[in-house]
């Protein structure tokens, strides 16, 4: 299972509002690329594939595919705002390493 904290879920909401995507889920995905090897893709979609884990976490609707979904289970999705910026912290329990930007992992 992966879930959304309430703040992460709070600020998905905000986006969603502010770009008019109200109604729409959100797509997590692991993508190759970036130092460590993998890293996140996280945007709005309209619907899950037909393959897709479907889960609702703190009112968010969240698809994740089956190829992400293995290196996804478990994961917590933050938001953290600190003096050097903001944005989504994935607090995944199955990597073993990350790069020192931080933006990417490897399993």
């Amino acid at each position: 299972m992966i879930t959304f904290t309430e703040k992460a879920a709070e600020k998905v909401k905000e986006i969603a509002e502010a770009e008019n995507l109200q109604g729409q889920g959100i797509r997590l995905r692991v993508i190759g690329g970036g130092c460590s090897g993998f890293s996140y893709d996280l945007y709005f979609d309209d619907e899950p594939g037909e393959m897709d884990e479907t889960f609702e976490t703190n009112g968010v609707q969240l698809y994740v595919d089956p190829m992400s979904f293995q290196y996804l289970d478990g994961t917590e999705v933050d938001y953290v705002e600190t003096l050097s910026g903001s944005g989504f912290k994935f607090n995944n329990p199955n990597i073993q390493g990350t790069c020192g930007c931080g933006s990417s992992f490897s399993v």
